[in-house]
């Protein structure tokens, strides 16, 4: 049962908590194009929350709203209660808000460990960063902490053969895997994910697929998720918000989902290969 303060509890038991992001009546228009039209939902503490919808509905831009990327020209952003001021994205990654990308945004020259690492510095103390250049009090320290930090993290992927690969050697596959550890390196409390299985083979899907619900469960992280593969939308979220034309059309659990006439309409009843 959804409560509309202290959350709700899924069908497999897991206890979700209460609204950590709300978007209120959120228009965004570039030029004449209305990308978002008068879009309201929210995303709840522990659960993964999906955006789907056909090419062009709107997903990605609604994504970019949340990570500060774009500013609508109407409604607002909440976090954690409190309306959220305009704000650039490093500012925003800064509140505990970290994303992928649908086209792969790494640096292909370095290193797979020196990308997860880039994925630390919002988590630096600036000062540090000045520090660093002279080698001089708590700089190294600091150095030694994130890198322990990011190895963890690329243990946790199961990448740690590759850890000194140039990201330009690695499959397609392996590529969204780090970008994903660079994601986890910033210790999000929200984690945004564009389209993570996008152009992978079932079997790259079935391992990001379990890396996503261990990243939920394992550390607790709140993630919102845009996606194609219906099977995996179903299997992994707890609630799914449908868009179409940039429109909400749907809202609900993904069973709720699957039966609402709209959304079929819309979306399940065409092929998505």
């Amino acid at each position: 049962m959804l409560d509309q303060t202290e959350g709700y509890i899924t069908e497999d038991g897991r206890k979700i908590g209460g609204v950590v992001m709300e978007m209120k009546n959120i228009t965004l228009r570039f030029g004449g194009v209305v990308a978002i039209k008068d879009i309201s939902f929210d995303i709840r503490e522990g659960e993964i929350r999906a955006i789907i919808g056909p090419n062009g509905a709107g997903k990605s831009s609604m994504l970019n709203v949340i990570s500060g990327f774009y500013v609508p020209q109407e409604g607002e952003v909440w976090f954690r209660g409190a309306p959220r001021p305009q704000m650039k994205p490093y500012q925003v990654a800064q509140q505990g808000i970290a994303r992928t990308f649908q086209n792969i945004a790494l640096f292909e020259g370095m290193s797979v460990l020196d990308n997860v690492m880039t994925g630390r510095l919002t988590q630096m103390d600036a000062s540090l960063w000045k520090q660093a250049l002279w080698k001089w009090g708590g700089a190294e320290k600091e150095e030694v902490a994130n890198r322990e930090i990011a190895e963890k993290i690329i243990d946790f992927l199961e990448i740690q053969n590759i850890r000194k690969t140039p990201v330009a050697r690695l499959p397609y596959g392996l590529k969204k895997r780090v970008e994903l550890a660079r994601a986890l390196a910033a210790e999000p409390k929200l984690l945004l994910l564009d389209e993570p299985m996008a152009g992978m083979n079932v079997e790259e899907k079935e391992d990001m697929s379990r890396f996503i619900l261990d990243v939920n469960d394992e550390f607790g992280t709140t993630i919102a998720l845009i996606e194609h593969d219906m099977g995996v939308v179903m299997d992994l979220s707890d609630r799914v918000v449908v868009m179409d034309y940039g429109k909400k059309i749907g809202d609900g659990t993904p069973d709720e989902v699957r039966s609402n006439q709209d959304v079929i309409d819309a979306y399940l009843g065409v092929s998505h290969d």
